[in-house]
């Protein structure tokens, strides 16, 4: 049940252009209200008592800025490159030369249809969103480079409050890698982003979130991917730092032979918040489907993974499986986890389950005994959990600087 919150975060709301659209989504919002902790999907995310204790208005303010990016691009890394500075997009530091691909800038405008979306901050998104991509893939190609989104806030001077949206059309037995990056500097800002993605017939795709703000960035990410027969697709959360993040991350399996993966990686410190909200929704026989997410919170930080699996009466054969594991390396740092299966066929196999713990304490005591000093020894220990996750990463360059990001995460932090 959600119960409606009373704030002027919405009353204040003002929309870029005034489509119907737009208006139905603002309506529904206001309809809905913001979450409260007695909203179930949010009821240990306390993301609008932090909304309004900085903001005013959630209205996108798409603020000039100069900022250096060469700190935030991935080292090595040989990309088509997409760059968004507050909101707004960089012709100036993009470059984008594939062939095959159709890239388009949508801007101040939302295409005319009723908004699917439920989630409240999803609906803000659909009213208020400012730039995003539609990049259409072409029927039977594969795009040699990876397409790197990059999202950057610079809040130095001032609060930031930015919304995009990305549409992505993978055609037949096509592929591609794509990649979304969180940056942000200075102080409070809150960003939306929502991401529609389909994947037709016999195509491949591998999507990457990597979330590494040394700012103080609120926001909500949800992507929706839509899975037509005999597709595969790899997903990757990397959620390595932060004020508050929310990642809604939906599968739609809507044929046969599908293949999907999901594994998500979180390392929280300091009073960090970080809720992953996952769906997997077998609507086809014969497919498969596995998620692995792996948590690890220090300080006074928060880890929230809530898995659901929904396996619909036609979905026969089907094979779903879901891991959350956990460690907390401190007696204020929470987790709370909830996954669930939701099953209408009798011909499956389907399996969740979840742990929470600390270090293994002989396996600490082991590397000690051979010289290694305790903090290098919990460290060595940890970066052998999460490379469960960061292992199944293809492409080398990438692989070798999230590996980079997160050695240096774990000896600096915990």
């Amino acid at each position: 049940m959600n119960v409606v919150e009373k704030t002027n975060l919405l009353s204040s709301l003002v929309l870029p252009t005034e489509t119907t659209s737009r208006k139905e989504a603002k309506l529904a919002l206001e309809t809905m209200g913001l979450p409260t902790n007695k909203t179930e999907e949010y009821k240990y995310t306390a993301i609008t008592r932090l909304l309004e204790k900085h903001f005013e208005s959630l209205t996108p303010t798409p603020i000039a800025s100069d900022i250096a990016i060469g700190d935030f691009l991935i080292k090595d890394l040989d990309a088509h490159i997409l760059v968004f500075i507050n909101g707004i997009f960089s012709k100036k530091h993009s470059s984008f030369d594939a062939q095959d691909v159709s890239i388009r800038l949508l801007s101040h405008e939302l295409e005319e249809k009723n908004s699917t979306n439920t989630d409240p901050f999803a609906l803000l998104n659909d009213a208020t969103y400012n730039h995003g991509i539609l990049v259409e893939v072409k029927n039977n190609v594969m795009v040699s480079k990876p397409i790197v989104i990059h999202h950057i806030s610079d809040a130095r001077t001032a609060s930031i409050v930015t919304a995009s949206r990305n549409t992505i059309q993978l055609g037949k037995s096509s592929q591609v890698s794509l990649i979304e990056k969180y940056d942000s500097v200075g102080e409070v800002n809150f960003s939306t982003s929502v991401n529609e993605i389909t994947v037709a017939e016999n195509a491949g795709l591998t999507y990457t979130l990597i979330q590494n703000d040394a700012g103080q960035r609120i926001q909500f990410n949800q992507t929706t991917i839509h899975q037509q027969r005999n597709s595969r697709v790899d997903c990757f959360t990397l959620s390595l730092n932060g004020k508050l993040i929310r990642n809604n991350l939906n599968l739609i399996i809507d044929g046969e032979g599908v293949d999907s993966h999901m594994n998500g990686l979180y390392l929280l410190t300091g009073e960090t918040i970080a809720d992953n909200h996952t769906v997997v929704d077998h609507r086809k026989p014969n497919s498969q489907s596995n998620e692995l997410y792996k948590g690890v919170m220090d300080g006074n930080s928060k880890g929230v993974f809530n898995g659901k699996i929904y396996v619909r009466p036609d979905a026969q054969k089907t094979n779903a499986f879901q891991s959350n594991r956990n460690i907390l390396l401190s007696d204020k740092a929470t987790v709370n986890t909830k996954p669930q299966l939701e099953i209408w066929a009798d011909d499956v196999k389907c399996s969740h389950g979840c742990t929470s713990g600390q270090l293994d304490e002989e396996a600490l005591f082991y590397l000690q005994s051979r010289g290694i000093s305790k903090d290098s020894a919990r460290a060595l220990l940890l970066y052998a959990y999460a490379g469960e996750v960061i292992d199944k990463i293809q492409n080398e360059p990438l692989r070798t600087y999230i590996d980079s990001l997160v050695g240096e995460r774990l000896h600096k932090n915990f």
